[in-house]
């Protein structure tokens, strides 16, 4: 009777996770999916600590009390002192966390596994596919976090990479099956396992470029959700595999998403096959770049009847975006019609300028998806392009040696006008000129995107 009530009572938590998940696709009852997500998550909790253990065994509620006690801690913290542009560094780091979880729980399962019970079975084949995942997913999201916050440079490299992680694959493999067909668990070889998956970690994410780390995050996310299920698997709760299926099912569709969105295969993905940031930059030759004034920008966007931004990282790190907000505030005035022009891999993350526009209460009708801007451009009167750089390259539809060539971009090109906010002409993550800002078409308006939005504004005033 008990196992039905607690399964019951799992069967509405997952409701809530599923309710919660279609919620979040839409911005206007994401907060409340979030809540109701939330409210399953801590609802799953307390049934698992309330109900009892199989065979009556002991509760250890002092450890799961100091783990919560200190893990909130932690994440309070992390959440109240974690600026909006190192977002990205914090969910690569909590997402290892979760996979670092997934590798404790296998490596405590083996530890524990009784002599001379069977080892050539389903669970213990899924406990070794759960210590696998979840090394990768820690050590991988660990070497992304470094890549994000700058101290792990795209200049260290592994050498062959493609062979290294597949030798690696092969051997780790090996190692699992000649475990599986031995008479008794020899338990050095479930630490073999462990370090070769914790190194195919690194050398999986270190040969990818920094401008490539939104899809590494997707996909270490989904990595993260499949240990989750797997550990469910391991221990017979629904909460847990309902739970990590929709993370690793939404975590693959949109790592599925941001590929094509880069012009990239899977398979490249998993072997490591992106191309590093630490390409060579091409020569501006004797193109120059037209550089722009307050005065004449804010003169064509006042008298334009159709504007369209384009954000980037730029805007993220000079925290632009609620003063772009202004700027579409200030042009509503005087009847201008300005929305934002949103590429799948702008930023650092997936979702990262959609985060940033809404914090800065961004309407979201405002944002349009790459397909629907390019169908835009070359109507808009001027574009306003604010700290991106490789998404607008018209390199990557002309250049075939470029190393972002097929990747689609948006077509800012087609615009009648278009104004670069950018400190320096310093290329982006692939490395290589921008050919947009020598187009003829295209002015340059250098300096922090913050600072230079908020002259625009007053020379609009002025004007």
């Amino acid at each position: 009777m008990e196992g039905t009530i607690t399964n019951f009572l799992y069967l509405i938590c997952i409701s809530l996770f599923i309710i919660g998940l279609k919620k979040l696709s839409h911005p206007d009852s994401a907060r409340t999916g979030n809540l109701l997500a939330a409210a399953g998550m801590i609802s799953a909790l307390i049934i698992t600590l309330v109900t009892p253990l199989p065979g009556g065994g002991d509760n250890n509620y002092g450890w799961i009390a100091g783990g919560i006690l200190v893990g909130t801690i932690i994440g309070l913290v992390a959440a109240k002192k974690i600026k909006m542009t190192a977002m990205p560094e914090m969910v690569s780091l909590f997402n290892g966390l979760g996979g670092a979880c997934a590798m404790l729980l296998s490596i405590v399962e083996f530890y524990n596994h009784p002599m001379g019970a069977p080892l050539l079975s389903g669970q213990m084949i899924t406990t070794f596919f759960a210590l696998f995942i979840g090394s990768i997913s820690f050590t991988g999201s660990l070497v992304a976090y470094g890549k994000l916050d700058g101290f792990l440079r795209d200049s260290l490299v592994v050498p062959a990479p493609k062979v290294v992680n597949l030798l690696l694959l092969l051997i780790i493999l090996a190692v699992c099956g000649y475990t599986l067909v031995q008479p008794e668990l020899n338990f050095n070889y479930v630490i073999v396992v462990l370090v070769l998956s914790l190194i195919y970690g690194v050398t999986f994410v270190t040969p990818i470029g920094g401008g490539d780390m939104p899809v590494v995050i997707s996909l270490l996310n989904s990595f993260t959700g499949l240990g989750a299920a797997l550990a469910g698997l391991i221990y017979g709760n629904q909460v847990m595999l309902v739970g990590g299926v929709l993370v690793g099912a939404s975590g693959t569709i949109l790592t599925m998403l941001m590929c094509k969105a880069m012009n990239r295969s899977l398979m490249n993905v998993i072997i490591g096959g992106f191309t590093s940031s630490g390409g060579v930059s091409a020569e501006s030759g004797d193109q120059v770049a037209k550089v722009a004034t307050y005065t004449d920008t804010a003169i064509m966007l006042k008298y334009a009847q159709k504007v369209i931004v384009v954000p980037g990282y730029g805007m993220a790190v000079a925290q632009a975006q609620h003063t772009v907000h202004d700027l579409e505030k200030r042009l509503e005035e005087e009847g201008v019609s300005l929305k934002y022009a949103i590429h799948p891999v702008a930023g650092r993350m997936p979702g990262h300028m959609n985060v940033l526009l809404a914090e800065a209460d961004v309407p979201y009708p405002s944002l349009m998806d790459l397909e629907e801007a390019n169908k835009e451009f070359a109507s808009t009167d001027v574009v306003l392009v604010i700290g991106a750089n490789d998404v607008v390259n018209p390199a990557a539809k002309t250049d075939t040696a470029s190393p972002i060539y097929g990747m689609p971009i948006l077509d800012v090109e087609l615009a009648k006008n278009v104004v670069v906010l950018k400190r320096s002409m310093n290329p982006g993550y692939a490395g290589i000129q921008n050919q947009l800002f020598f187009g003829e078409r295209t002015r340059m308006l250098f300096g922090d995107a913050k600072s230079s939005l908020s002259k625009l504004i007053d020379e609009i005033n002025n004007v």
